[in-house]
């Protein structure tokens, strides 16, 4: 296993230094997965959620999440994204949402953290928007996907690391 990049020599928690590391294109691919009730996916697919528009929240939420993310994870530095999208696909089985964003920057360390915050936020926002209608809903393999950019190069989830 590789040494651990946020602890210094005495164990402790650090925020890396990125200084040196070349500015390059980065992006990430986050995925997750919203288990529910099959009433309950009815309520996003005929717009009858009682709070309103299921996805449409969930989306910005997610966007918002990815934006901010240095606020949630204490050593992660405040980037400057320029791209944040966050999609879903409704299946009937299984029953649920499944949620993927994509991040992109041009800087000096990786978005991969953002694209799985906004994947975990989306996926908290359609919970608290129908948890009215379903207090079972769960969450499901939230995951790195795809990362391009940087010193360690593509990764593929189901590849692993790629040259």
């Amino acid at each position: 296993m590789n040494k651990l990049s946020h602890l210094n020599e005495r164990g402790e928690a650090r925020m890396v230094d990125v200084t040196g590391k070349d500015v390059t294109s980065r992006t990430a691919v986050a995925e997750g997965f919203v288990a529910m009730a099959p009433e309950t996916l009815q309520l996003i697919q005929t717009g009858e959620a009682k709070k309103g528009d299921v996805l449409a929240t969930a989306r910005i939420a997610g966007i918002m999440a990815a934006k901010r993310t240095h606020e949630l994870i204490p050593l992660c530095h405040p980037l400057p994204i320029t791209k944040a999208l966050v999609e879903f696909e409704l299946s009937d089985a299984p029953v649920g949402v499944r949620v993927t964003s994509e991040v992109k920057v041009t800087g000096q360390t990786g978005v991969e953290m953002e694209a799985l915050t906004a994947v975990s936020v989306a996926c908290l926002t359609i919970y608290d928007m129908l948890k009215a209608a379903d207090k079972g809903m769960r969450f499901d393999g939230i995951r790195l996907i795809e990362k391009t950019g940087g010193r360690s190069g593509h990764y593929r989830a189901d590849a692993g690391p790629q040259s």
